[in-house]
C-alpha cells in the first residue's frame, strides 16, 4: 500500500518544478478564496483594486489570472476547478465564495465575514477536510457593510456573529471531504450538510466544476467543454448524473454525481465562465449563459442555463430538506473516462477509499505528535498543519502582460505604467505557492513565505525547499537582485529571512541535502549584494529598508519619509547582521561538505557582520538607559533624531547571534582583516580579553568557541531586562510588538512642523497606516516571538547553565535562557489551548466560540493576538506564520532538534555528505 511518505517523496527536481511533480500533487486545494479585489485583476487607471473588481462583480465577471471558490480544488495548472455553491432559499444570490469587506468598507481594513475551518489535510492531498457554517436566514450582507461603515477605528469590528444570524442555531454545518483513489488520478468528493437548527429546513447544494477562463484573453487559445453524458450518467451505471470533460491537456475525464442520501437526484446545469457584460456594463452579452447563469436560474428561475447541457461551468443541483439535527450527504467523483464498460462509482468502494484515507491521515499525524502532547494540543497541531496545506494556491501573474494588456482585450490605460510594479516586468509567476491567507492575503509575501516553509518542512520538506528556491528564480527575483515583497508592491522591502529559513528547512529535512543549500545560497548571494548596494544610502553599514513588514510599528510611515530624510533602522541593520551570520553558517556547512572556496565565503560574511556590528556600536544606535536600539532619522540639514519608540524594532539586533568554532575562529582572525579589526576596536583582539568578556569559552575536551553577537554580553542582560518586563514587552502569552510602557507614556516625534505619535494599542490599529488592517503597536505576532526564542537558545548553547537572568523582570527568580525559551513556547501554545476554565484565549470574549460544542474545537489561526488577553485579531485564517504553532508544539516536546544543536552535532560527527 502506498504511504503518505511515498506520496510526498517525489516532488521532483526543484529547478523543473510543477512539470516534474509527483502525480499525487496534480490535484489539490489550489483555488483561492478571493480573486476579486486583487492587484492582478485590477486594470484600472488609479490602481484601486478594491473598487475595480468588487465582491458584487465576482459572481458575474470572468477572472483573468485565477479562480476562487468554497472548498476549492483544482489541478496543478488550474485548468479545471471543483468547488461548492450553497443557497438557503433566502439569499439574493448563491453562496459561491466567502464574503468580506474591502479595505475602505471595514473600520479596520479588509475583513472576511464568514466562519470556516481547515480541519484536516495530508501533504499529498489524498485526504482534505473543510468545514463551513452557513446561516439559514438571509445572509446579512448590507447589515455588515452599514454597521462597519458607521464605526470608526476606535470601535471593534462588527462581525457575523454579532448580527444574530446564528441565533437559535439556525445554520447549516457543511463539511467537505476530498479523497484520492490509489492511482491519484481519481478525486472523490463528499459533502455532508447538517441542520443545526430546531426545525426542518431546505438547502440547495451545488457541487460545481468549471474551467479557468484561458480563452477570452487570446483568440487562438482552445476552448474546453463540459457536456452532459450521452446517457445521463456516463460510464457509471450507479451514477445519478454525469458530465463528460474535454480538455486539450487534461485528457478525457468524467464527473459523476450520486443520488443524495435522502434519495434526491441532482439536476445538471450548464453555463459559460464568461463575463455577464449586460449586467455589469449594460452592453450586449457575449453569451446568453454567462458566469452567473446558474445563480440566476436557481435563485430566480431565469433562462440562463444552456438547454443543450454544455458549457465551461456546470453544477449538480440538489434540493435537500433536512429534519432538525439530521444530515444529508452528496457524493461526487472525478476520474479519467474509462475506455468502455460500466464502472462502479458510488458503492462500497467509495466509502472504503474515504475510510482508508482518513485512517492514513490519523497514522501520519500520530507519528508527528509528541508523546507528551495532550489531546487538545495534538488537535491544535494537526489543524495548524491542515491550514498550512489548505493554503497552497495556484498563483499566476505575468506583470508584463498585465501592464501591456492581452491581444483580444482593450489596451490598459497608460497611467498604469506609473503605478505599482511597473519595474517588475521580469516577474512571471505560474506556480503553486504557500499563501499567508487565501482570502485576505491571496498572494505570496516574501518574509511570510520563509516562515511557512519552516512549518511545512515538518510534513513536506520537498515542497518547503521548492518554495524557498522558487522565490529566488529569475522569473521572481529582479535582475538587480531584489526579491519581490508582496503583490501590492513588489518593490517594498521585507526582512531578509530566506537564508535563516533555508538552514532551518535543511536541518528539519535531516541535514543531508547540501545541493539545496548550495542552490539557494548562490541566489541569495545576489540578494545580499543588492541589500548592501541599494539599502545602505551612506555606505556606513547602517541600513534603511523602510517598511520591513512591520507595517505601523513606527510613529511615521517608514516607507514614505519626508523629502530628503533617511531612516537608518536598527531593525534593518539588525536584520542584515542576522542575514550575514545565516549566510556564513550556510557557507560553513557547504565548506565542510566539500564545496570549494567555502571558507572564503564564510570569511566574507563574517567580515560583513563585523562591519555592521561595528557600525551599530560606533554610530550610537544603542541607548544604555532604555536598554534598546533605536532608529535614527537623518534630515537634509544634517540633523539626526533618534526615534525612541520602544518596539520590537529595537530588539531585532538580539537575533544576530552565532557561535564560531575554533577552526573558523583562527582563520577569521588570521585572514579576515575587518573581522580582526572589529575585535581589536572592542579590545577583544587577544584570547585573554575574549575570555574576560565571556565571549570565548570551551568545554571539557571541546574546542574553543567564540560568541558573535551584536548585543554582546553587557548589552544582553540590559536588553533582556526590558524584554522580560511584564509591564513592557512580556505578556502572559508571549512578547508584545510594542512596549506597554507607551500605554501611559505615548511617544511623540516632532518633525518639521508636524507631530507623529505612537501609543500602546494591544488590539486593532486605530491608524490608517498600511490600510489599518494590520497592527504592530502592541499585539503578539508569531514570527518575532519565534526568532527571539531561537536566539535565546543560541545564547544558551554558548553560555550554558551558569548564565541566568531574572525572569520575569522584578520577580526575583533566576532562569537559564533555555528555561526562558521553554516558558515562552508554553505561553504561545496556551493561546490556543482550552485552559482550566474551558476557554481558549484565541477566541477572546466570543461566547459561542468558547462554549458551543459545534464551534469551540475548530481552531482559527489569526494573523496576530491581543497583547494582553491573546484574542485572535486581523486576518482570521492567517495560517502562514501563525502556523508556526505546529512547529512550536513539536519543539516544545523535543520531537525535533534545535537547529544550532543539529548543525554543531553534524560538524562534530563529520556526517556531512
Amino acid at each position: 500500500m502506498t504511504t503518505e511518505g511515498d506520496r510526498v517523496a517525489g516532488f521532483g527536481r526543484l529547478e523543473d518544478g510543477l512539470r516534474h511533480a509527483s502525480p499525487w500533487y496534480v490535484w489539490g486545494p489550489y483555488v483561492s478564496e478571493r480573486q476579486w479585489g486583487t492587484v492582478r485583476e485590477d486594470y484600472s487607471e488609479d490602481g484601486d483594486a478594491w473598487n475595480y473588481l468588487p465582491f458584487d462583480h465576482a459572481r458575474s465577471r470572468a477572472y483573468r489570472w485565477g479562480e476562487d471558490g468554497l472548498a476549492g480544488f483544482s489541478d496543478i495548472h488550474q485548468d479545471l476547478c471543483l468547488g461548492l455553491a450553497l443557497w438557503n432559499g433566502r439569499d439574493p444570490f448563491l453562496k459561491e465564495r466567502l464574503f468580506g469587506l474591502t479595505g475602505p468598507e471595514g473600520n479596520h481594513g479588509e475583513d472576511v465575514k464568514e466562519h470556516w475551518w481547515y480541519l484536516d489535510a495530508l501533504p499529498s492531498h489524498a485526504w482534505n477536510r473543510w468545514r463551513y457554517h452557513y446561516p439559514q436566514s438571509a445572509f446579512p450582507y448590507d447589515q455588515l457593510r452599514l454597521e462597519n461603515s458607521r464605526r470608526d477605528r476606535r470601535s471593534p469590528e462588527y462581525e457575523l456573529l454579532d448580527t444574530g444570524v446564528f441565533d437559535q442555531d439556525r445554520y447549516w454545518i457543511t463539511e467537505v471531504s476530498y479523497a484520492k483513489s490509489d492511482d491519484a488520478a481519481e478525486l472523490l468528493l463528499e459533502i455532508t450538510i447538517t441542520n443545526a437548527g430546531g426545525e426542518a429546513d431546505t438547502v440547495h447544494v451545488l457541487p460545481t466544476a468549471w474551467f479557468r477562463n484561458t480563452w477570452s484573453w487570446d483568440d487562438s487559445a482552445p476552448r474546453p467543454r463540459l457536456k452532459a453524458a450521452a446517457n445521463g450518467t456516463g460510464s457509471a451505471g450507479d451514477a445519478a448524473a454525469g458530465v463528460d470533460i474535454g480538455h486539450p491537456w487534461l485528457g478525457p475525464l468524467e464527473l459523476l454525481a450520486d443520488t443524495a442520501s435522502d434519495g434526491t437526484a441532482p439536476r445538471p446545469l450548464f453555463c459559460e465562465n464568461e463575463t455577464n457584460d449586460e449586467r455589469l456594463f449594460g452592453c450586449a452579452p457575449v453569451t446568453q449563459f454567462p458566469k452567473d447563469g446558474i445563480n440566476d436560474h436557481v435563485v430566480s428561475g431565469a433562462a440562463t442555463v444552456n438547454p443543450q447541457q454544455q458549457g465551461t461551468k456546470c453544477a449538480f443541483w440538489y434540493t435537500l430538506t433536512v429534519p432538525p439535527g439530521e444530515s444529508a450527504t452528496v457524493r461526487v467523483r472525478l476520474r479519467p473516462k474509462p475506455a468502455g464498460g460500466t464502472t462502479n462509482s458510488f458503492g462500497d468502494s467509495f466509502d472504503l477509499v474515504l475510510r482508508q484515507r482518513k485512517a492514513e491521515a490519523d497514522e501520519f499525524y500520530r507519528a508527528l505528535t509528541p508523546e507528551a502532547a495532550g489531546q487538545d494540543e495534538a488537535s491544535v497541531m494537526r489543524q495548524a498543519f491542515a491550514g498550512m496545506l489548505w493554503s497552497k494556491q495556484f498563483y499566476s501573474f505575468a506583470v508584463a502582460t498585465w501592464l501591456d494588456g492581452d491581444p483580444s482585450q482593450p489596451k490598459p490605460p497608460p497611467e498604469r505604467e506609473l503605478n505599482r510594479n511597473a519595474r517588475w516586468r521580469n516577474f512571471n509567476a505560474f506556480d503553486i505557492m504557500s499563501m499567508p491567507d487565501k482570502w485576505e492575503y491571496p498572494w505570496f509575501a516574501a518574509w511570510d513565505l520563509a516562515f511557512h516553509c519552516v512549518s511545512l518542512a515538518h510534513v513536506d520538506p520537498g515542497f518547503a525547499k521548492y518554495q524557498l528556491v522558487l522565490l529566488c528564480r529569475e522569473w521572481f527575483q529582479h535582475p538587480n537582485g531584489a526579491l519581490p515583497a508582496y503583490e501590492w508592491d513588489f518593490s517594498d522591502v521585507n526582512p531578509p529571512v530566506q537564508a535563516w529559513a533555508a538552514l532551518e528547512v535543511f536541518v528539519l529535512d535531516g541535514a543531508r541535502d547540501t545541493d539545496f543549500l548550495a542552490r539557494i545560497f548562490d541566489k541569495l548571494l545576489v540578494n545580499f549584494t543588492w541589500w548592501v548596494n541599494r539599502e545602505d544610502m551612506y555606505g556606513n553599514n547602517l541600513f534603511e529598508g523602510g517598511f520591513l513588514g512591520l507595517d505601523n510599528i513606527g510613529p511615521i510611515d517608514r516607507s514614505h519619509l519626508p523629502a530628503g530624510a533617511v531612516l537608518e533602522q536598527s531593525d534593518a541593520t539588525g536584520w542584515m547582521a542576522f542575514y550575514a551570520l545565516s549566510m556564513a553558517l550556510i557557507a560553513s556547512v557547504l565548506w565542510r561538505s566539500g564545496r570549494r572556496h567555502g571558507a572564503d565565503l564564510v570569511l566574507k560574511f563574517l567580515e560583513h557582520y563585523a562591519a555592521i556590528a561595528g557600525a551599530m556600536e560606533d554610530l550610537g544606535m544603542w541607548d544604555e538607559q532604555d536598554g534598546m536600539f533605536y532608529d535614527h532619522l537623518s534630515l537634509p540639514g544634517g540633523a539626526t533624531i533618534p526615534v525612541k519608540a520602544r518596539s520590537m524594532v529595537g530588539m531585532i539586533p538580539l537575533l544576530a547571534v552565532a557561535i564560531v568554532d575554533e577552526e573558523m575562529l583562527h582563520k577569521s582572525l588570521r585572514f579576515g582583516k575587518q573581522f580582526a579589526d572589529f575585535l581589536q576596536r572592542q579590545g577583544l583582539a587577544d584570547e585573554a580579553k575574549l575570555r574576560e568578556k565571556g565571549l570565548l569559552r570551551d568545554g571539557t575536551g571541546n574546542p574553543e568557541r567564540l560568541l558573535l553577537s551584536v548585543v554582546g554580553t553587557e548589552k544582553l542582560e540590559i536588553l533582556l531586562r526590558s524584554l522580560f518586563d511584564e509591564s513592557r514587552f512580556l505578556s502572559p502569552f508571549g512578547l508584545r510588538s510594542l512596549s506597554a510602557v507607551h500605554k501611559d507614556e505615548p511617544y511623540v516625534l516632532h518633525l518639521e512642523g508636524t507631530t507623529a505619535t505612537i501609543d500602546y494599542e494591544p488590539a486593532e490599529s486605530t491608524t490608517g497606516m498600511f490600510g489599518g488592517n494590520s497592527n504592530w503597536r502592541g499585539p503578539i505576532w508569531f514570527p518575532l516571538n519565534y526568532l527571539v526564542i531561537n536566539s535565546l537558545l543560541k545564547y544558551h548553547r554558548f553560555f550554558g547553565e551558569d548564565f541566568t537572568v531574572e525572569y520575569p523582570t522584578g520577580s526575583g527568580e533566576q532562569h537559564t535562557l533555555r528555561e526562558i525559551a521553554a516558558d515562552l513556547r508554553e505561553r504561545l501554545v496556551s493561546i490556543f489551548l482550552r485552559g482550566s476554565d474551558g476557554r481558549r484565549p484565541c477566541y477572546g470574549w466570543v461566547e459561542r466560540l468558547q462554549d458551543d460544542p459545534q464551534w469551540r474545537d475548530n481552531i482559527c489561526f489569526s494573523e496576530y493576538f491581543h497583547g494582553d488577553n491573546a484574542a485572535g485579531l486581523g486576518a482570521s485564517h492567517q495560517t502562514g506564520w501563525t502556523g508556526l504553532i505546529a512547529d512550536v508544539i513539536r519543539r516544545r516536546h523535543g520531537a525535533v532538534p534545535e537547529t544550532g544543536d543539529a548543525v554543531a552535532d553534524l560538524f562534530n560527527n563529520g556526517e556531512t555528505s
